[in-house]
């Protein structure tokens, strides 16, 4: 009787290690994909920035004038979110999105931090007028991002801002 408890011990331990096995591989398979995850969309930007600059140089420095070539280095400015109320057809949500301008110059910034009060007016009451529908795809986001531009555009000289960007967009 004893040999068969010690048999029946020995068959039980292989399977005691096979669960630890699995739950070990599976915890590091999980932390290999938030690396690798973390790594391709952190390390993406990045290469999209650097590659964005180095075709901007290239332009300018190629002689390529218009507004697309005129930002040097990509001045950026970050205006405080905005959260306003949008429709959806059925109910009322909200919308919070983050705006930067991307700007010809730094020379332009004293002139943006200036006229601040009356952009973000303007961009507030472009984002009221907006529902679910018109903003919920890329489409719509885009021509959101020109509506805002030809509204900075009306307050600020044109070709001061030549970019707008999303770096926040939430619909609850």
């Amino acid at each position: 009787m004893a040999a068969k408890d010690e048999q029946v011990k020995e068959e039980q331990a292989p399977a005691g290690k096979k669960k630890l096995f699995i739950i070990i591989g599976a915890a590091v398979a999980v932390v290999i994909v938030a690396v690798v995850l973390v790594l391709t969309l952190g390390g993406g930007s990045k290469k999209e920035g650097s590659g964005e600059a180095k075709a901007e140089k290239k332009a300018a420095s190629h002689g390529g004038g218009g507004a697309e070539g005129a930002p040097v280095a990509g001045t950026v400015f970050p205006l405080e979110p905005f959260i306003v109320n949008i429709y959806d057809g059925q109910e009322v949500r909200y919308l919070k999105v983050k705006v930067e301008f991307e700007m010809s110059g730094p020379e332009v910034k004293p002139e943006v931090e200036s006229r601040q009060a009356p952009l973000r007016d303007a961009i507030l009451v472009l984002l009221t007028t907006k529902t679910l529908q018109e903003i919920q795809d890329l489409q719509g986001k885009n021509q959101l991002r020109e509506e805002i531009l030809a509204s900075v555009n009306k307050i600020l000289p044109p070709g001061k801002v030549t970019r707008i960007y999303f770096t926040d967009f939430v619909v609850q």
